[in-house]
């Protein structure tokens, strides 16, 4: 199993806009640079995140990104679900399975990705951003701000 692009990138921007102590907001052009991603890309994963609060986007010359929510309460399970917009890593119509969904791969497969899930809730962004990862973003927006990329 492998994490869709989108959400690859929504967990990214989750975790860099997690560390902000500065008063220049984080943009999606910043964050852009900073990862090496496509603006036209990023720009659908925020407005996506947007819509969640999970992040909060302010419009305008002093506009940007914070994020919405506390990280302690964002369960990395419960994130991956949502930003992968899947509830089977199967699909037994299209194109139609002549097993009829009845061969038991299905439901083996949703068990594991349910156990997935429920390993990834035991975990909440704070937890993914907590010491080194802070120290790295921290540094990346410091990076960005004194013009080095």
């Amino acid at each position: 199993m492998q994490l869709t692009k989108f959400t690859d990138l929504g967990l990214r921007v989750l975790m860099y806009v997690s560390q902000h102590e500065r008063e220049k907001p984080i943009t999606i052009s910043e964050i852009a640079t900073q990862f090496n991603i496509p603006r036209n890309h990023l720009i659908k994963v925020v407005t996506f995140l947007n819509k969640t609060s999970w992040i909060q986007t302010t419009r305008g010359p002093n506009g940007g990104l914070r994020l919405g929510t506390d990280p302690a309460s964002l369960r990395l399970g419960h994130v991956i679900r949502v930003l992968e917009g899947s509830v089977s890593l199967v699909n037994c119509q299209d194109p139609p399975c002549p097993l009829g969904g009845q061969c038991g791969l299905r439901h083996a497969l949703d068990q594991g990705l349910n156990a997935f899930y429920a390993h990834m809730d035991s975990y909440t962004l704070q937890d993914v951003i907590h010491n080194r990862t802070a120290n790295i973003i921290i540094r990346l927006q410091q990076s960005h701000l004194a013009g080095v990329h």
